[in-house]
């Protein structure tokens, strides 16, 4: 690695005989020699930027970004206010790290700090952690929570993100966790079957709001059930939604997660993703991760600090309740100012155009040719049914050869369309127009 480390063969030499040794085969001695790679890595010479520039660019262009996309599940696209970007890319923002020392971190804990109120009240939940990886992530934490010695069962829903289950059963694994899904009747969670599952044995339910097929859940039945038999609810949700359906504090939760990318941040490959976490006092002291505090230091002036913290990073490792090592923050910083520049009209109004276009959405597919599977209260998501799983995917190519990104395709001819307030009517008609040519229609 001599060459790629920003420091001369003579420095180098320098620090190896301040170390006490005579070389670099002598400072890795206690290496067994058989590990210790004897030919140079297979990586090529440095190249002038503008080359590196040239050859990026190359790259960039085999990507395929759609004119329009009409897919969710898990990652949607929204409108983000230029004024967040300008925010964020601030250079004090995008090179800090973890705020160790408070006293000279005080704007980066308070942009935490409002990060945390800002998810309370869109949650209506006591009180909100930094951040954590991403909305799967806080799901499975909070399962975690609710676990004790007596209660080791974890039940989920059927009509959860299926990319949430498998982080909720990686979790699982080694922990002497049971996770078992709870059947669905119609596109939402089977009440009556939920009932039977639930024993002393139980220690919670994770439930998701608006559920995998965009459908809306009985939540406030849920908690009833849940909590009659002294388990608690975890309800899942996307942020955007919040500001027209009932929070999960209004519902009876006892948790409350979701993913925070909907909040200002945009489709890249692979992320961001921001997972946000709030829970009732009870809950307030197992909560993952970090929370800042407000106080007031020596001079009686506001000031934030770093408080309750459960990882194992900073108290001992068998009281720890989670090893999560690092918060979002430059991603909850996008979803505050996101927040502040939308206001809680802007983001009710973003709220009803979702659901509005969408509901327009699946009338004119439905017109075209593809039936609606559900029959029950949605808010920006709904799944179709064609003819067959041939029929569905030639719909998709017909799409996709129009720079549309149609429905995520979920077998036997089911397909979950999204629409958000991005989506004009006029490209909505032409998407139905030529599903509608597809199947003859």
């Amino acid at each position: 690695m001599g060459s790629y480390v920003p420091n001369t063969g003579k420095e180098q030499q320098e620090m190896l005989r301040v170390c006490g040794f005579q070389s670099m085969d002598e400072l890795y001695g206690d290496i067994p020699d058989d590990l210790k790679r004897k030919e140079p890595l297979d990586i090529p010479e440095g190249k002038p930027e503008a080359d590196v520039v040239r050859g990026m660019e190359r790259m960039v262009r085999k990507n395929h970004v759609y004119a329009t996309v009409l897919r969710g599940a898990g990652a949607y696209r929204h409108y983000i206010p230029a004024i967040v970007g300008e925010v964020t890319g601030k250079e004090e923002f995008r090179t800090a790290y973890t705020p160790y020392q408070a006293e000279i971190s005080q704007g980066l804990l308070q942009s935490i700090f409002e990060y945390q109120t800002d998810i309370c009240e869109l949650t209506g939940m006591a009180a909100s952690n930094a951040g954590v990886y991403d909305g799967a992530t806080a799901a499975a934490e909070a399962c975690e929570m609710c676990r004790d010695r007596k209660r080791s069962r974890v039940l989920v829903a059927a009509t959860v993100d299926p990319k949430i289950l498998s982080v909720v059963r990686t979790y699982a694994f080694g922990r002497d966790t049971d996770v078992v899904c709870v059947p669905e009747k119609d596109g939402t969670v089977d009440m009556e079957a939920l009932r039977g599952m639930l024993d002393a044995e139980t220690a919670c339910l994770l439930l998701q709001q608006p559920n995998f097929y965009g459908l809306a859940e009985d939540a406030e039945t849920a908690a009833e059930i849940v909590h009659g038999q002294g388990a608690r609810l975890i309800m899942s949700c996307n942020p955007i939604a919040l500001a027209v359906m009932k929070t999960p504090g209004e519902c009876g939760a006892d948790i409350a997660v979701g993913e925070g990318q909907p909040l200002g941040l945009p489709l890249n490959f692979g992320g961001p993703y921001l997972g946000f976490m709030a829970a009732d006092e009870k809950m307030v002291r197992k909560l993952p991760g970090r929370i800042v505090g407000e106080t007031t230091d020596l001079n009686g002036e506001r000031c934030f600090v770093l408080t309750m913290q459960a990882r194992e990073q900073h108290i001992r490792r068998e009281k720890a309740s989670s090893n999560i090592c690092s918060n979002e923050a430059l991603c909850a910083l996008t979803a505050t100012v996101y927040l502040a520049a939308m206001g809680p009209e802007g983001l009710k109004k973003t709220a009803r155009m979702c659901h509005d276009k969408a509901a327009y959405l699946r009338s004119v597919l439905e017109n075209a040719g593809l039936k609606p599977v559900h029959d029950q209260p949605f808010f920006h998501e709904f799944v179709t049914q064609a003819e067959d799983e041939a029929q569905a995917e030639a719909v998709l190519k017909a799409l996709d050869a129009a720079d549309i990104l149609g429905g995520l395709p979920l077998g036997g001819g089911k397909m979950l369309w999204c629409a958000t307030e991005m989506n004009t009517r006029e490209e909505m008609d032409r998407t139905a127009g030529i599903v509608k040519e597809v199947l003859g229609k």
